[in-house]
């Protein structure tokens, strides 16, 4: 059985999973904690990152990209179709939000309520800087509005099919959710989106998680929400 090393707040790991939950493929979850950077960790990635994909009978798989092709290339069923489109025009637009969500949302947003609310915890004295969190919600807000007019003519962040760039956005948006930074009330499309997502089978390893000391956001695992 694959084994994935991960923090369950990451949306990296988060869009793992969901693709894996998606494609029906059983796996065992290993949480750590790399900004902890442990040795065992660093033999495997010295980067300290995670998702990595670990198969005994495949090569590892280490960083977002190598395990979201390692997942697809491997475990995506040729009775159904994927979540990568077929077409090139869908394909490259689905790869255009994905660089959006992994790169720019996550640089501007996600990282730094990670970091803020989560990692922070672990550093002696370290308390969230309430500026830091102020900007990164501003920023989230105009991130929402975007992904909100996509909506108004798509069915789909990508298009008219479910496609990767649904999960990436689902896993980061999902990560925001627990910790209740999400204001869905700003873009009702996004949110409308988010509950047909939410209402996959797939999602129901996220709606589950639960970190100790740290409940989520009231709503997190309701669907009508």
């Amino acid at each position: 059985m694959p084994r994935i090393l991960q923090h369950r707040l990451d949306p990296a790991s988060r869009l793992a999973r969901l693709m894996l939950a998606e494609y029906g493929i059983a796996v065992d979850l290993e949480d750590i904690k790399p900004w902890l950077r442990d040795p065992q960790l660093l033999e495997v990635n010295p980067a300290a990152t995670v998702p990595i994909l670990l198969d005994p009978a495949q090569p590892h798989a280490v960083g977002t990209l190598a395990v979201i092709h390692a997942i697809e290339d491997r475990y995506s069923p040729a009775s159904i179709a994927g979540l990568f489109p077929a077409q090139p025009s869908d394909r490259a637009e689905m790869w255009r939000i994905c660089d959006w969500v992994l790169v720019k949302l996550n640089d501007e947003v996600t990282r730094y309520v990670i970091e803020e609310k989560i990692v922070k915890r672990d550093r002696p004295g370290g308390t969230p800087d309430p500026s830091v969190l102020r900007v990164a919600k501003a920023n989230l807000t105009e991130h929402l509005l975007y992904f909100n007019w996509l909506f108004a003519s798509r069915h789909w962040v990508g298009g008219e099919v479910m496609t990767l760039a649904d999960f990436a956005l689902a896993a980061h948006l999902s990560s925001l959710d627990y910790l209740g930074d999400v204001n869905w009330d700003a873009a009702m499309d996004v949110r409308a989106w988010y509950a047909r997502i939410k209402s996959r089978p797939a999602f129901r390893t996220l709606l589950s998680d639960r970190m100790a000391g740290m409940p989520p956001h009231a709503g997190y695992a309701d669907l009508d929400f």
